[in-house]
């Protein structure tokens, strides 16, 4: 049971590590989208965060989907002066911003549904 818990844990520590993740967050982008009125989506994660990297896979994905929504991502221990802009405490969230508030903040959702769920509450 040891070496099956370990084998599990090896497994999903390498698949956060193969997500592309990185910070695109940018204050000046995230001010005129939300004077704009438009959608931001904003990924808060962390490097050795499997939940994490599970959800920018799904944040990934949804780009592509959702081409008039602006979605911003943010390695929060690296960048703390966004993390406390936004308020933001924990990896693995996910906050959804429309016309200048936020609409709607998950922590720790994984799957496609939830995770486009959230994002749909601002559409």
């Amino acid at each position: 049971m040891k070496k099956f818990l370990i084998i599990l844990f090896v497994f999903f520590s390498f698949e956060a590590l193969s997500v592309e993740k990185k910070t695109t967050f940018n204050i000046d982008v995230f001010k005129k989208a939300q004077s704009d009125g438009k959608i931001v989506v904003v990924n808060s994660w962390n490097k050795f965060c499997g939940t994490c990297g599970r959800q920018t896979k799904v944040i990934n994905e949804a780009k592509k989907e959702f081409p008039n929504i602006i979605f911003l991502s943010y390695e929060q221990t690296k960048n703390k002066e966004i993390a406390e802009l936004l308020k933001i405490d924990y990896w693995a969230t996910i906050v959804v911003y429309k016309n200048n508030k936020e609409i709607h903040r998950e922590i720790g959702i994984t799957t496609k549904e939830e995770i486009y769920s959230l994002i749909n509450k601002g559409v």
